[in-house]
């Protein structure tokens, strides 16, 4: 579904990282590790279309993203759900209407899109009609999870999802996304929290891949 091959991304003048390869399939887990400034972000944003690889080739469901328009990469960016890390939600619209946004966005109606079975899957039924900045962490975590997987996406993409959550609440957060995966959903989520990939490894199939010193490799048994 999403395929990088030869992938290389500079900025500033140098090389983030070259000839990286990575494949997302459906029903594959992926975890993304590696130091702080080595590049985690951007490769997460290759795999969805927010940046352009300097070389190699990004495809997204089959596509080429450098001869894709603006208009192709929306729709392909519908397809995968994006949780970014900083959780940005519009304060003044209700936690409910904030999840919904994407379909609103596309020009779909939330009614009939089953949004409160939604909200009761992340456990945020109570929390419906409360404004983002009356969350706690991790609701806004499962707030973003559930906004991200609203259009039923085919891949779920995860940017430190429990960075800033205690491990009752990333437990959570780690079962939804192992839910999703269930159902067949691709997952990459990129972390630091090697307890965290334990805890999943010991759940489901996952691949743990490391990004340093310019490349990507398979992350050692002992994780």
């Amino acid at each position: 579904m999403i395929e990088l091959e030869n992938v290389a991304y500079s900025y500033g003048g140098g090389e983030l990282f070259s000839d990286l390869d990575l494949s997302l399939q459906p029903g594959s887990f992926h975890f993304l590790t590696g130091p702080s400034g080595a590049g985690k972000t951007t490769l997460l944003k290759l795999c969805y279309g927010e940046l352009v690889a300097t070389a190699g080739d990004v495809r997204l469901f089959g596509d080429d993203v450098r001869g894709m328009d603006r208009d192709k990469v929306a729709l392909a960016r519908r397809r995968i759900g994006v949780v970014h890390q900083d959780c940005r939600f519009l304060d003044h619209l209700p936690v409910a209407e904030n999840i919904a946004l994407p379909l609103t966005v596309s020009g779909r109606s939330s009614e009939g899109s089953d949004i409160d079975d939604l909200m009761a899957w992340v456990g945020l039924t109570r929390q419906a009609d409360q404004l983002p900045p009356e969350l706690s962490g991790g609701e806004r975590q499962r707030a973003a999870l559930a906004r991200a997987v609203i259009m039923s996406p085919e891949v779920i993409i995860a940017d430190e999802p429990t960075g800033n959550i205690d491990w009752e609440m990333s437990q959570r957060l780690l079962a939804l996304l192992v839910e999703l995966n269930r159902m067949g959903k691709a997952v990459l989520i990129a972390t630091h929290d090697l307890t965290l990939i334990r805890a999943a490894k010991a759940q489901v199939q996952a691949r743990v891949l490391r990004l340093k010193d310019r490349r990507l490799v398979a992350a050692g048994a002992d994780l």
